[in-house]
């Protein structure tokens, strides 16, 4: 049962200006509890190192809790899960990451303190090469009965790929969001995340109305690196969230590792930089990262995972599967005009063929039957 009390001062604290994570933790620590920030008197916070006149008069202000009771109705509405950082639930790994959020806003179900959790990155970009290895290491790891929760941001390239591989392998999987839980960045992920949700969690320190930004992103990042165990970077341009991502796992003595690539390849850069300059292992297959992680391979019996020979389609899924084989490859924006069905059906309809097994999604929007 959701303590609403409590819920309202952790969310009101958590939206106070000028107050960050680490303020808002020793703030905690000097009044004993969160309520007890709300109930502390000016000139005892003006005490408190770097609390200034400014910021005393943001937490006195009880306006802030008015806010918060709206994002407690929210929370209750959509049956939202709150994971404030002194929770024995909140991510252990994380905890211990000096700038963890003080909140975590969760949609779906899962264990943040599992045995193994590893984060997925890189660039928004990604060519075959960086998708086909993200399903390769993926696809190993589950048949190698490691079954890790896969943690990624649920961008563009190798992001994505790094979802729908571990929904297809029946591994949880972790979304962590630059936006609040209100919308879904970006939109044509949403199906993605409608299935995340089963088998995972959407998670984000931001409030539901909060609508994403590239700060935001930027940020987020901290939590994708902090979360797990090691981060993955598969395919990286010079610059990028990805690199972002491997620097802070390195600032929080996390393990990274990279894939290299070709010295021209646009997309190796970044990751031959990191390897380069000793901030990433190099890693070329699930054998390096067991080794280097200390798994011990736990190989499944002789599991043979087939495409089912005969699979009951919906009218939309034979109609655009049909349209799939006519050739080779089709576009996205492509197929919602030659059926005159929205991005959204069609987005949704493809997901599912793909789990089936029956197309494969490439590149720059394009879909082939298999």
């Amino acid at each position: 049962m959701v303590n609403e009390t409590a819920l309202k001062y952790q969310v009101g604290l958590n939206l106070i200006d000028g107050v960050g994570c680490i303020t808002a933790k020793k703030l905690i620590a000097y009044a004993g509890s969160v309520e007890g920030v709300f109930n502390e008197k000016k000139k005892n916070l003006l005490k408190i190192p770097g609390i200034g006149e400014q910021t005393a008069d943001s937490i006195m202000n009880q306006k802030v809790l008015e806010k918060a009771e709206k994002e407690v109705e929210f929370i209750k509405k959509f049956q939202i899960k709150v994971l404030f950082y002194l929770d024995k639930n909140y991510p252990e790994r994380l905890r211990n990451c000096p700038d963890s959020p003080l909140l975590l806003y969760v949609k779906g179900n899962v264990n943040f303190n599992q045995s193994k959790i590893i984060s997925i990155v890189g660039t928004r970009n990604a060519t075959q090469y960086g998708k086909d290895i993200t399903e390769k290491l993926i696809s190993e790891l589950a048949e190698r009965n490691h079954n890790p929760i896969i943690v990624s941001g649920l961008a563009y390239g190798i992001d994505i790929f790094a979802h729908k591989a571990a929904l297809k392998n029946n591994l949880p999987t972790v979304a962590i969001l630059g936006h609040g839980l209100r919308t879904i960045y970006p939109a044509l992920h949403k199906p993605v995340a409608k299935e995340i949700i089963k088998n995972g969690a959407l998670v984000t320190e931001f409030e539901n109305d909060i609508k994403a930004d590239k700060p935001f992103f930027v940020k987020r990042n901290r939590i994708i690196a902090g979360i797990s165990d090691a981060t993955i970077v598969v395919e990286s341009g010079e610059k990028g969230g990805a690199l972002i991502t491997a620097d802070i796992a390195n600032s929080y003595n996390k393990d990274v590792f990279a894939f290299p690539g070709r010295v021209n390849d646009t997309y190796s850069r970044g990751c031959n930089k990191l390897i380069k300059s000793n901030k990433a292992n190099l890693i070329e297959n699930t054998d390096d990262l067991e080794y280097l992680l200390g798994w011990n391979s736990e190989k499944k019996d002789n599991k043979v995972i087939q495409k089912e020979l005969f699979v009951e389609l919906s009218d939309d899924e034979r109609k655009i599967y049909n349209l799939l084989k006519e050739r080779n490859e089709w576009i996205l924006d492509d197929i919602c005009v030659h059926l005159s069905l929205p991005v959204s059906l069609i987005s949704s309809v493809l997901l599912n063929l793909e789990f089936s097994g029956l197309v494969k999604s490439l590149p720059g929007k394009l879909y082939k039957a298999l």
